[in-house]
Formats: structure tokens, sequence, C-alpha cells
């Protein structure tokens, strides 16, 4: 094995010998350690593919402030730097003293030898007044000389001359005998001006004799001034060198600390003790190969995996006898991830990458698993893996409709070919229609899932009967899966059809495994998967996943059953409540379509109602929701209709009494704690008059009603909008728009115009469109509204109705105005005689005129002026008196004795239908008589 270089850490050697790390010692464990990148490993780039950011100034001075290798050689940088600048302040600082002494001795010495030898000083000492002599030339020649001080003196030191007059005559303070005998002195003393140095010389005669002393001496502070001002810009200079020294070595142990990831000197020798310890101990071959293609590095796997030479480090990959495609991948430098190579008996997946992409050294980086035990179990893996996608398959794609057919189907298409080559389904005909199956019943095939056609197997649509040895019929009898691996074999399976058994099997199919469809404790039927491309037969495990497989289906085709037989029961009970024929009236020529939703029954109505004098109710509505409770509510609403318009209400007050009857309904039901809140529903309510052609509306929360002009031109009727059936709290408003003959009003629900691809606008515009385009005929009409609106798959009941208005003509129609005079009674029997008699209606003469005698007599005792009195010709004769009275006639059984009371006794025995019909002016009373 090859060491890392410069790798600190302990070796042992193997008995085959070569080296392996040694494990730490325990002590060391304890010691605090924190998870390194490897050290001097370059910043990977991130997924972004931007390099990461350097660290911020404050995360080194963090890093510094620790006891990280770059923070130690940080502190000892700086440490040295300060002390070599300390040791030349202090060197400097001894030399300036040491010149400033010698200089202050040089310049006393010399400046007293120059005044002792200066000319006339011998008369002046030998003079009777020295002083006054000497004084004057003596500070001159010091302050010329720049010294603190020249003082001459007689040989017994009595001063002649100084700086401070007071002090002459005065001792002389310093050592004289060496001068006074011819010498020399030079000392340093504490004077009054501080620390100075004074020189003595003697003055001699020429004879030699000395004739007294001078002493000049100066302060080392005057002397060292000039050292003084100097040592600022030495100590700045210092300064700038230590910023400097200090600033390269941040820059170099930033770098250091970048390289050492923070690491302290004992961290990283306890990581690359770590790091050799796992390098030579994980199970995958690790490789590091240099620029120059020489391999540098490879771990004890490596060696085991490519049987490595021992000298195998230092050596070009080329030359190390491994297979050329490996060799191959060493030496390119390229990337690569998972490659699998065959080395030997053994299969390496390789992983490869070189180290400079990131700016990194030169080479790359191999690791080396062995993949030969997971190829054997990767045939296993891959199977299980199929089985489960298999399944998932079918939990996502069966059972996304509740159609029971469909859902077979979807079965079929997920099983082939990725489980069989053939699947059938076959269920029993009571499960198609909805119901529970009965034992005995035949089977019918609706599904049937093929690889290629040709198959003999049997058909789409064939009804069957499998005879009690066939897999199916025992599938079916003990609710569990049958294998039947060798279908050559199946004697119970051939007994089912000889012929057909026979070309199955020369067909090429040979396996099949039949699994029961079932629900709860209910067979619905049975599922064949039948194999052929493949020559092995099926097998137990294969029969659990088609067993999971069809329990999926059977979920979802039991679902299906089920809201097939709900939905039928909704829809038969709609049918029962929705108008099956159209009574006969000539108002309107009416045509109508009605399309239920495909997600289930709703609860839209039309109603077309024939009400007295010849007039004729058009009604649309729709309740929330869908369902059976719908379809309920759905015929509540249309029976509460039935009746008010029997009163002969106008369209308002008719809205007004629906709506408190939806109000009670939603009470009823919401203290019983059961079905759903009618509140919410539609409505539209109509009136047609074809004597005036006028037409009153009122609508609850419906959409308006169109009126298409006879000239093509299409509108939308203003009709003002009141609140959904049980909102309450608003009143509803009866709008009145007169139709020209042939125009065509079209009343229609919610679901024409507003799915959930459109709003109502644009929904409403279309409808426009349509109409315009439409025939003339109300069949043409709901023809092309539904071939332009009808989307494909509607959300919502759609219900369509198209009337064009029909006019009873004025030779039909007599109208006159009766006085209020009982006498005015035989003048209304005379013409009521001559307008039947034109009309050809003789026979009615007698009941006409016994029925308008009994209505206009009560008309005038009971009513107020005006009296009219109306003959209508229609499908029947139809006599009406009006009058402004508000009471209302009563039908009641006179007493024998009674002279008065069975006028309308007669009315009603003589009429098919009699009547009142309040106007805002008044009331109509009616009565009609079949036409003979």
């Amino acid at each position: 094995m090859v060491r890392l270089l410069g790798r600190v850490g302990a070796e042992a050697v193997r008995p085959d010998g070569r080296r392996t790390a040694r494990a730490p010692d325990r002590a060391d464990d304890t010691r605090g350690q924190r998870t390194r990148a490897p050290v001097g490993a370059p910043d990977e780039p991130r997924a972004d593919g931007e390099r990461p950011r350097r660290e911020k100034p404050s995360r080194l001075r963090s890093a510094l402030g620790g006891r990280s290798l770059a923070a130690q050689v940080f502190v000892l940088n700086v440490v040295i730097v300060v002390l070599l600048i300390v040791a030349a302040v202090v060197a400097l600082v001894l030399q300036v003293q040491h010149d400033t002494t010698a200089e202050a001795r040089s310049r006393s010495l010399a400046v007293a030898e120059t005044y002792a030898h200066s000319p006339g000083i011998h008369a002046a000492l030998r003079s009777a007044d020295p002083t006054a002599l000497l004084q004057p030339s003596a500070e001159a020649a010091r302050k010329a000389a720049k010294v603190d001080f020249i003082v001459v003196m007689n040989t017994d030191g009595i001063r002649y001359t100084h700086p401070n007059p007071n002090r002459i005559g005065g001792q002389f303070v310093g050592t004289l005998k060496p001068a006074q005998a011819g010498g020399t002195v030079i000392e340093e003393v504490d004077g009054t001006l501080g620390r100075l140095v004074q020189a003595v010389v003697p003055v001699k005669a020429p004879d030699g004799k000395v004739e007294g002393l001078v002493s000049a001496g100066i302060t080392t502070q005057h002397v060292g001034g000039a050292a003084e001002r100097e040592l600022p810009l030495m100590l700045g200079a210092a300064a700038g060198g230590l910023a400097l020294a200090t600033g390269g070595t941040a820059l170099v142990s930033r770098r250091l600390l970048r390289q050492t990831h923070g690491l302290g000197p004992h961290e990283m020798t306890k990581m690359y003790e770590h790091h050799d310890a796992v390098l030579h101990s994980v199970r995958e071959g690790v490789l590091i190969v240099g620029g120059d293609r020489d391999l540098l590095l490879a771990n004890d796997e490596a060696h085991r995996l490519l049987d490595l030479p021992a000298d195998a480090e230092g050596r070009d990959v080329r030359d190390l006898g491994l297979d050329p495609g490996t060799a191959e991948l060493l030496a390119s430098g390229r990337v690569a991830t998972d490659e699998v190579f065959l080395v030997g008996d053994r299969l390496l997946a390789v992983n490869h990458r070189p180290t400079d992409l990131a700016g990194g050294p030169p080479g790359s980086v191999a690791t080396l698993r062995d993949t030969t035990e997971l190829r054997a179990l990767s045939g296993r893996a891959e199977a299980a893996r199929e089985r489960l996608d298999l399944l998932y398959a079918a939990g996502v794609s069966v059972g996304t409709s509740l159609d029971v057919t469909r859902t077979a189907e979807e079965l079929t298409a997920v099983a082939v070919p990725r489980f069989a080559d053939f699947v059938t389904v076959d269920l029993f005909d009571a499960v198609i229609d909805g119901d529970e199956p009965e034992p005995g019943d035949a089977l019918h095939r609706i599904a049937s899932g093929a690889i290629h056609g040709g198959a003999p197997l049997y058909p789409l649509g064939t009804q069957i009967r499998f005879v009690s040895s066939a897999p199916q019929a025992r599938s079916l009898a003990t609710g569990r899966a049958v294998l039947e691996p060798r279908l050559d074999r199946a004697e119970g399976w051939r007994a089912q059809d000889r012929e057909r058994t026979e070309q199955v099997v020369e067909y090429g199919i040979h396996s099949l495994i039949t699994v029961p469809v079932r629900a709860g404790s209910l067979v619905l039927g049975v599922v064949s998967f039948w194999r052929s491309q493949r020559p092995e037969p099926f097998h137990e495990d294969e029969v659990t996943l088609a067993e999971e497989l069809v329990a999926r289906a059977a979920v979802s085709i039991d679902n299906a059953r089920r809201y097939t037989r709900e939905h039928s029961t909704a829809e038969a009970l709609q049918r029962s409540l929705l108008p099956r024929s159209l009574p006969e009236q000539d108002a309107l020529e009416v045509a109508y379509r009605y399309l239920p939703a495909q997600a289930g029954v709703g609860g839209d109505w039309f109603d077309v109602l024939p009400l007295s004098g010849t007039r004729v109710a058009l009604v649309v509505g729709d309740v929330v929701g869908h369902g059976l409770h719908a379809a309920a509510t759905m015929g509540r609403l249309r029976t509460a209709v039935h009746n008010f318009a029997a009163l002969d209400l106008a369209p308002a007050e008719l809205l007004a009494l629906l709506d408190e009857l939806v109000n009670r309904i939603d009470q009823d039901e919401s203290a019983e704690g059961a079905g759903a809140p009618v509140t919410g529903a539609t409505c539209l309510y109509a009136i047609y008059d074809p004597v005036s052609r006028r037409c009153s509306l009122a609508r609850a929360g419906h959409p308006p009603p169109a009126v298409i002009r006879p000239d093509g031109r299409v509108d939308f009727v203003d009709v003002p909008v009141g609140p959904p059936l049980g909102i309450g709290g608003l009143p509803f408003e009866t709008a009145e728009v007169e139709l020209a003959e042939g125009s065509r009003l079209v009343l229609y629900t919610d679901g024409l115009v507003e799915d959930r691809e459109r709003d109502i606008d644009a929904g409403l515009e279309l409808l426009r469109t349509a109409l315009g385009r439409a025939g003339d005929s109300p069949e043409a009409t709901c023809r092309a509204v539904l071939h332009e609106l009808l989307p494909d798959r509607p959300g919502d009941d759609i219900a369509l109705l198209v009337a064009r208005t029909r006019v009873l003509g004025a030779d039909r129609v007599a109208e006159w105005e009766v006085p209020m005079d009982p006498a005015a009674v035989q003048d209304v029997r005379a013409r009521v005689t001559r307008q039947l008699a034109e009309w050809d209606l003789a026979e009615l003469t007698f009941t006409s005129e016994l029925i308008l005698s009994e209505l206009v007599t009560n008309g005038i005792r009971y009513g107020g002026a005006p009296l009219r009195v109306r003959l209508l010709r229609d499908r029947t004769l139809i006599c009406e008196v009006f009058d402004t009275g508000s009471t209302s006639p009563h039908l009641r059984h006179a007493a024998s004795t009674d002279e008065g009371g069975r006028g309308l006794f007669l009315v009603a025995q003589l009429a098919e239908r009699w009547g009142t019909r309040y106007t805002p002016d008044g009331k109509f009373i009616w009565a009609e008589q079949a036409l003979p």
C-alpha cells in the first residue's frame, strides 16, 4: 500500500509486507472532533454552476481567533515581527544613548581645549580681574560652540566665569586633581541643568606649569536631540513594516485556512490518520491518477479488485496490465458514472471524475464497486419493479369512469401485453344492467384484449355458460384463482368446447390463469389471462399478481354497477315525472328537448299547461344537485306548479307561492335531518294569450327567455330577475311583451349556456347566434341550438322549450258589453243565438244561452260595471263574463225549498269546466263546452 505524501500517522506492517494505517488511540477519540472536508480539496461548484463565494473577513477573523493551524501560524508570524521591531527599537535607543554620550564627551573636551589654548587667556589669568576679561569671551565661545557652560577657574577650582554670574567665585563642582596635575578630566555628572558631560583641561604656561583650569559641559539632552527627532520616523517605519508583515501573514494564513479548513495541528494529524484508515478499509476501490497519467494512490480494495502489482504507485496506468476499457477510462480523464467493466470474473461499476474541473490540481479520481452479486439479484428486483409498476398503472388507469364495460376494457388495456398476451372479461348479464347476479345466470363477454387479432377465443358479446370442469367455472364456484400451466393437458378446460380449445392450443396459447371478479360476497364474473408469446407457463407468483390486478378492477366494476343501478332508477323516476306528451292546444306550436347530464340525473323540468280563455302557460325550472333527491324534488315542484296554475294566477303571484312552498319544504326536511336543501332552485313562468298576443313572464333566478321575431331578429326579454326559490325577502315582478304571430319564445335551463369552459355571458351570445341561424319551425330551432351549444359531456341537465305563437282570429272571438239591467239578459241570449249560428254551432245554443243567462244574472246582481260577455271558439266553446266585482261565486247545493242558488250548479252540469280568473280590473267567470 502506498501512503499519502506528507501523511502523519502511525502505520503497521502486514504479514505480506504491505503497510496499513493503524487506528488512532481511543484516548484521542475522546477529544473534540469535527467533520471536515478533505484538506486541500478545491471549492466544489454549486448545483447552479456558480463557484461558491469566498469566506468573508468576519469568518476569517473568527477562524483566526481559534486554535486552528492558520491562526497559530498567523499569531507566530506577528509575534516574531513584533519582537524584531522591539529589538530594533531597543538597539536604536541604546545606540542613540551611546552616541550621545560619546558626542557629548568629544564636544566638551574639544571646546575646553580650544578655549584653554585661546590667545590672551594667560594674560587674563595673570591680571588683577580675570573675570572682567574672561567672562565675555567665555560666554561668546559657549554660545558659538553650543555647549551649556564654559567655566574658567584657577587651579583651586574657584570660578572666574559661569553662564550664571551669581556662581562666579564659587567652587567648581567636579573632579580637578587630574587636571591640576596637567591631565584631562572627562566625567558625567548630574548637575543643576540635568545629566551632563563635562571636561576639565589645564591651562599651561609656556614652561608647562598649570596656570588655571577650563571646563566645558553639555547636557546629553541637547546632544541627543537629533537622534530623538529621528526616533518617531523610525517608529513609524517600524509600524508600517509591522502592518505590511501582518497583512502578508494574514493573506498567507487565509490561504492556509482555506486549505486546512480551520483545523488545528492535532486535528489535522487525526484527520489524516482517520482518512487513511477509512480509505483503506472501505469496500470501494479508490484510485488517484495524476495529470501525467501516473497512479498516485490505490487503496487496498482497488488492489484487490484490479489485482494491481505491489509497485503500481508511480507507474503509468496503461502499464499496469488492466483491461483496455478500464485503462482507457483512467487515462482519458473523462467523466463516467457507473460504467460497468468486466475485470476477470468480476463486474465492476466505475465512477470517474477529473479533479481540475473546479480549479483543482490536474488528474482524476476513480471509484470501483464490485456489482457481481448485485447483478445476480437484479433479475428478481427488476421483476418485482415491473409488478409494482403494473399495479400502479392499474390503480391509475382502471376505474376512471362509472361505466362497467369501459372499466373492464381498461383492465385488459393494462394487462396486455405487460402481464398476459390475451385477456378476456366475462360478467353476468345482471351486473351489466346494474343488478346483483343470480346463480346459474349466463355470462357476457364485455371486454377482450390481445397483442394481435385472430385468436380463436370467444368473441365480444358472446353469451357463455361454462361447464363445471372449466377453470372459469371453478373460479366462480370457489371464489379463488385457478392456474392451468399447460392447456394441452387441461382436460377440464378442453371439455368446454373441444373443437375451439383445440384451435386455441394450435394457435399457441399454452397457459391460463382465471380469477373471479369479487366485490365482497358477490361474484360478478371472471377474468381470464392467456399466455402465448413467452414459452414459460404462468407460475404461482404470477397468480398472486393476477389476483391483485382483478381485485383492484373488481372494486371499480362494482362501483360502476351500483352507479348504473342508481342512475337507471333516478332516470326512470325523472322520466316518469317529466311530461310524457304535450297537451293539445292551438295557442302555441311547441317543441322540446331534455338531455340528462353525464354525471347523473338532475332536476331540470319543463311543462306546457293549457289555461282558461285559450291561454297557455310555459314553465322551465332547475333544481340544485343531481340524483334521486333532485329528481324527487323536481316532481314536487312540478306538481305544485300544476296546482297553482289551476288557480289562474299571474306569473309573479305563482312564483311567490312556489317560493313559500320551497321554504316550507326546506324547514320540514331540516327538522327531520334528512335530504338536501331545495333552496336555490330556479323557475321561469310565462303565460301567452293568443287573443291579445301578449305574454306575461316572471322568473326566479332563471336565465332570461329569448324571442325570435318573425323577421329573424333575436332578443332576450328583459324580465326582472327575482331571487332563487326559497331565498325570500324580495318580491317577484311580472313583465309583459307583445308577440307577433309566428314569433318563437325560447325557454331553457342554465346547462345549455353555462359550463366549466365558458361563462353564462359567452353562452348567451352563442345562443343568440344559434337562434339567428335556426330554421322557422320549433323542431328546427331545437336541433340548431343543440348542435351549436351542446357540449360533448354535459355536466348539467339541459331542458329546452321552443314555442311558436299563434293568434286566435277576430272571426273566432265575439265580445260585447252588457248593461247592468236584468232585462238585458234577453238580449244576451239573442246575440248568443245569432253568433253560434254564424259559427255553425246551433247545437250548443240552448246550453250556451242557459250558461250565459246564469253568469250574466250573477254579474248584474253581485258584480260591478262594466259587464262584458265574450265567446271564444277554439277546441272548445268558451263563454266568459267579466265584471269589476271581487266576489267569487261558489257552487252549493240548494235545498228543495230554496228558490235560488241553483244557477252555478246548472253551469257545472252543462259545462266541461268552469272557473274564475282574476285580473287587476276585476274577474272573469268562464265555462267551456266541447264542440260537437
